[in-house]
C-alpha cells in the first residue's frame, strides 16, 4: 500500500484547518502557500472531502473553508479512505467476503488480514487533534535559548 499525494495532501489539508479552526474559514489559497501545495491540486480535493460532509464551504469575499467537527473526531484513517478509496495492502481484500477464488487454500490469506487490520487499528485511532497535540508536545521539547 501506497498513499497517493492526493491522501496525504488531504490529510495536510485538513491538518492545516484544524491548526487554525480559531480563524474561522480559511482561504484555499492560505492553506496552499502555507503547505507549499498548489491550489489547482488542492481544488480537486476540496470535493470529495466537501461531499463527505468533512468541510464546510463559505463563498464570498471572506469565504473559505472550515471543519465541519472538532478535530478529534476526524481519524486519519477516514481522512485516507475518503481520498484513497481503500487502504488494504492487497487486492484479494478489497471484497468482503475476500474475492479470490483460492481464499479457502490461502496459505497467505491471513498474513494479509492480519496486516490489514493493524494498518486499520493504527490509522482508526489517530485523530487530527492527536497529531496537532504531538506535534506541540515536540516543538517544546526543542525550545532551546
Amino acid at each position: 500500500m501506497k498513499i497517493s499525494t492526493k491522501g496525504r495532501y488531504a490529510l495536510r489539508m485538513m491538518l492545516d484547518l484544524a491548526e487554525h479552526q480559531q480563524d474561522g474559514f480559511v482561504a484555499l489559497k492560505d492553506i496552499a502557500a502555507r503547505q507549499n501545495i498548489s491550489k489547482k491540486y488542492l481544488e480537486q480535493i476540496v470535493p470529495i472531502l466537501n461531499k463527505s460532509n468533512f468541510l464546510q464551504a463559505n463563498r464570498g469575499f471572506q469565504g473559505g473553508y472550515r471543519l465541519v467537527n472538532a478535530p478529534r473526531e476526524y481519524t486519519v484513517g477516514s481522512i485516507l479512505r475518503l481520498t484513497e478509496g481503500n487502504l488494504t495492502p492487497v487486492a484479494c481484500l478489497d471484497f468482503n467476503p475476500v474475492g479470490c477464488e483460492r481464499r479457502n487454500e490461502c496459505i497467505t490469506l491471513p498474513l494479509w488480514q492480519g496486516l490489514n487490520k493493524v494498518i486499520a487499528d493504527y490509522l482508526d485511532n489517530i485523530t487530527l487533534q492527536d497529531i496537532l497535540d504531538n506535534y506541540k508536545a515536540r516543538s517544546i521539547d526543542n525550545y532551546s535559548i
